[in-house]
C-alpha cells in the first residue's frame, strides 16, 4: 500500500531533537518511529504502554491551560484535537476528583 497519508503534530523542539537523536542511534527515522507506534496501536486496539492518571493536584494547571485553548479559534486540525483530548483528560481527572 503507497504511503500518501501525511500526520502533522506540534511539539516541543527540545523533544523532537532528542527523539530524532535516539531513533537514529537506533537507526530509524521519525517516520518510521511513528509508523511502528501506529502499527502497534492497531495490533493491541490501545496505547501500547500504560497511561496513569497525574497524582493529586500534579499536572493539572497544564491540563486546564490545554483545555482552555479548545475554543480559541484554532483552525488547524491537530491543534483541534490536541485541545479536545486535553480537555477531555481534565474533565475525566476533575470527575475522579469529585467522587
Amino acid at each position: 500500500m503507497p504511503k500518501t497519508a501525511v500526520i502533522t503534530a506540534r511539539v516541543d523542539p527540545e523533544l523532537k531533537k532528542e527523539a530524532e537523536e535516539i531513533f537514529s542511534q537506533i537507526g530509524l527515522t521519525t517516520s518510521q518511529a511513528i509508523t511502528l507506534y501506529l502499527r502497534q496501536v492497531v495490533h493491541r486496539r490501545a496505547i501500547p504502554f500504560e497511561l496513569i492518571a497525574p497524582q493529586r493536584g500534579r499536572g493539572v494547571e497544564t491540563l486546564k491551560r490545554l483545555a482552555g485553548t479548545a475554543n480559541s479559534g484554532h483552525h488547524d486540525i491537530s491543534e483541534r484535537v490536541h485541545d479536545l483530548v486535553a480537555g477531555a483528560i481534565l474533565q475525566k481527572y476533575q470527575e475522579k476528583e469529585t467522587l
